[in-house]
């Protein structure tokens, strides 16, 4: 999973975020700073550091590890790898480890070697805990959104975006959500995303995160435009190319719930707006057949 970026930007644009996984720690614990050092000689590196400031001795240095499928060598790894950092920054002070997996059940290897090492250091954030529960926290909510069965995403989008209305946490999550989807299904067109996920290219466009990881979306959108006949352009800009791209991807949606459409069906839906589209994307998902399109269609001439 191409995750990395994803990761990179969460963390560094507000590297504070990683106390909501630690809550053991002071309540003015604050001020991190976070990078993703490489490790000499071996060429580790670890997926990201989180610095305590200068003058908080009693805070520790936070190791973080995204593994997000079973590899028997990986509790080995992480532990040469902290042991490495360690060693190469010559570290004095507090140090832990936050690990960020679907659950802790996977094959990471053998726990004796590193037993000590599992228990006092390590922190595990499960994206899809195996007791079933869903996670509590909205930005492990959030990035649980990489795992999920597909049918569910909606479901977990609209949940989160409900309790945004009274939790400040929840908010501050709730822009991440096209980047996660994007890092996930990088391979759909961004439609798809958008009904899978409840949102819209709008959402796309006005996403810093989305904005800094695929470059702007601009370039992107160039490049996978050219490959399907549309682009999507600037944020405001070469609206008929999302028009398009819009219009296909519903076509080909519609095809799959109401099975062929006839001629004059298909000129109607090539001739909607690009807002109707999108409308149309969403709403398309409780369609069982010909006549659902027929009344979507009537209602909105």
């Amino acid at each position: 999973m191409a995750s990395d970026k994803l990761f990179y930007f969460l963390f560094q644009s507000t590297p504070d975020l990683i106390l909501r996984w630690l809550q053991d720690l002071p309540a003015d614990a604050g001020g991190y700073s976070f990078s993703a050092p490489v490790l000499k000689e071996r060429e580790y590196r670890l997926d990201g550091l989180f610095s305590p400031p200068p003058q908080r001795d009693d805070l520790p240095a936070v190791v973080l590890e995204a593994q997000m499928k079973a590899d028997p060598d990986f509790l080995l790894r992480l532990y040469a790898e902290s042991a490495r950092f360690l060693q190469q920054e010559r570290w004095r002070r507090q140090w832990r480890v936050v690990v960020l997996c679907p659950h802790r059940n996977l094959d990471f290897g053998p726990p004796e070697p590193v037993r000590e090492f599992i228990e006092h250091r390590i922190t595990w954030i499960e994206l899809q805990p195996s007791d079933g529960d869903p996670p509590r926290e909205p930005l492990t909510q959030a990035l649980s959104l990489l795992l999920q069965p597909e049918h569910q995403l909606r479901d977990l989008t609209d949940a989160l975006r409900q309790q945004a209305a009274s939790d400040a946490s929840a908010a501050e999550v709730i822009p991440l959500i096209p980047a996660i989807l994007l890092t996930r299904f990088n391979d759909r067109p961004l439609l798809e995303i958008c009904a899978m996920g409840g949102i819209t290219l709008e959402d796309f466009t006005q996403s810093r995160a989305y904005q800094e990881i695929f470059g702007l979306g601009e370039a992107r959108g160039e490049a996978r435009g050219e490959a399907r006949g549309a682009a999507l352009g600037e944020a405001r800009g070469r609206l008929e190319g999302r028009r398009v791209e819009a219009c296909s991807v519903a076509l080909r949606q519609l095809n799959r719930r109401c099975g062929s459409l006839n001629e004059a069906a298909t000129a109607r839906v090539q001739a909607l707006s690009l807002e109707q589209l999108e409308t149309l994307a969403e709403d398309l998902l409780d369609f069982t057949g010909p006549q659902d399109l027929k009344a979507w269609l009537a209602e909105h001439k």
